[in-house]
């Protein structure tokens, strides 16, 4: 690891290439560029997830930590890591200091492997527009995390309102193996589908994305009810009076129809790498992801919307100024 303190983005770009040329053979063949937007407390995370979705996905991994936007004094320190603890991944870490953290892609651009797709995570809370973030805009991709929000049902909302094709959702990867299970569960149904049942607390977003899925799929629209922290389960009724029903327990489901003896089926917890890891096989737009938010969110077309997404400058320190001050009624200057 190479520690740059107070430093200029000439000098990163230029011990990258040096530490990439000591590594040799460990950093070649780079799949894509993942750029991760996160806090201080969470880039040991980030650095150990980029790790686990390098061994499928060679990655160079640019972590931008935005610090003091308002400050008047611009800092750049960074860390260059190259192989390692990392395996085949290679690591910028830029902590940007004032108002040189508005212009984060001055640092980034010129970061970015060369002839790979980009792809942008926010690892903690996204901006309420994408297109405000010019890391983001210039992804081909773009993952958010809505469960690591204060309001996780209001920023999935507020991603479908912003959504272009491209974006993605970890909750929506979350979800993954019981979609799995639940479209397994039709392949030998023999009536449609009657009414649904999601076991899981009104907060979770990943349950909400299930429910989307569903109602795009089935035009039917379940009802999420429950209590604790997660999904813990799917209670499907057919129009035969038949039922299946799938309850997760300690890594595990356990499949009950009508007429069936139960089945033990997997459903382990993934770690953050294999979901980052899953996300970033697939590099174009998510159609299924988007129908499943479209539905949740009662917005339509969402497929149909612009991929290209255009970036809107939004200066933080504007909504700090104080409106200026009225003068009494009748003043002024006398003409």
């Amino acid at each position: 690891m190479v520690a740059l303190w107070d430093t200029t983005g000439a000098e990163v770009v230029r011990r990258l290439a040096a530490e990439r040329r000591t590594a040799g053979g460990v950093t070649s063949g780079l799949a894509l560029t993942l750029i991760a937007i996160t806090d201080e407390k969470r880039v040991a995370e980030a650095e150990a997830a980029a790790t686990i979705a390098a061994q499928q996905h060679p990655t160079r991994l640019l972590i931008a930590v935005r610090r003091n936007e308002l400050d008047e004094r611009s800092r750049l320190d960074a860390e260059v890591v190259v192989g390692g603890r990392l395996g085949p991944c290679e690591a910028v870490v830029m902590r940007m200091h004032g108002r040189l953290a508005l212009h984060a892609e001055s640092v980034a651009l010129p970061l970015l492997a060369p002839d790979v797709p980009v792809v942008t995570w926010w690892h903690g809370q996204p901006p309420e527009r994408i297109a405000s973030d010019p890391l983001g805009v210039v992804a081909e991709r773009r993952i958010t995390d809505s469960a690591t929000c204060e309001d996780p049902i209001a920023a999935l909302r507020q991603r479908g309102a912003d959504y272009a094709p491209g974006d993605t959702d970890l909750a929506w990867t979350r979800v993954t193996p019981w979609r799995t299970l639940v479209a397994g569960v039709f392949d030998t149904a023999a009536a449609p589908a009657s009414e649904i049942r999601i076991a899981a607390p009104a907060a979770d977003p990943g349950a909400m994305l299930l429910a989307g899925w569903l109602k795009a799929r089935l035009g039917l629209a379940p009802a999420v009810t429950g209590e604790g922290n997660r999904l813990t389960g799917v209670d499907i009724g057919f129009g035969d009076g038949s039922r299946t029903s799938i309850t997760a327990a300690e890594g595990a489901a356990t499949l009950r129809r009508t007429g069936y003896p139960d089945r033990a089926l997997p459903l382990l917890d993934r770690a953050l790498g294999e979901e980052l890891a899953e996300e970033l096989r697939r590099l174009d737009p998510d159609q299924p992801y988007a129908e499943a938010l479209g539905a949740a969110a009662g917005l339509d077309g969402l497929s149909e919307r612009q991929a290209r997404r255009e970036h809107v400058w939004h200066d933080p320190a504007l909504a700090e100024r104080p409106e200026p001050a009225e003068g009494p009624a009748g003043s002024g200057a006398a003409g």
